[in-house]
């Protein structure tokens, strides 16, 4: 799914969302194609992307918008929406203003699972 166009809201309908309303977002760096973060949206939280072209989310934790970037400067600008194959998840392919992760990183999966 494109965002240049109005056919990209037509489709909005169409996507599966969870019980809660939501759907998972994968966000990828558009130049360097690494992965970013992952975070979820519901209907409007996808409309505002588009709108705005700014990535923002539904914060399940508090229980309204987000968008990404929206305190510490480090925006992610819309490049494009992909939905898989089920419709049931978005690949959002965004250009990274700064680091995406709360803690400084550049990604959110900066560790590997033995880490933990």
């Amino acid at each position: 799914m494109t965002t240049s166009s109005d056919s990209a809201k037509s489709q909005l309908p169409e996507l599966k969302y969870d019980a809660n309303g939501l759907i998972p977002a994968i966000v990828q760096d558009d130049e360097t194609n690494d992965i970013l973060m992952l975070g979820y949206m519901n209907a409007r939280s996808l409309e505002l992307t588009l709108e705005k072209r700014l990535v923002t989310f539904w914060s399940r934790s508090r229980q309204e918008y987000w968008t990404k970037g929206e305190t510490s400067g480090n925006v992610l600008e819309l490049v494009d929406i992909r939905k898989d194959c089920d419709v049931d998840a978005l690949l959002v392919r965004a250009v990274p203003h700064g680091p995406t992760c709360h803690t400084g990183n550049r990604s959110c999966f900066y560790r590997d699972l033995h880490d933990v």
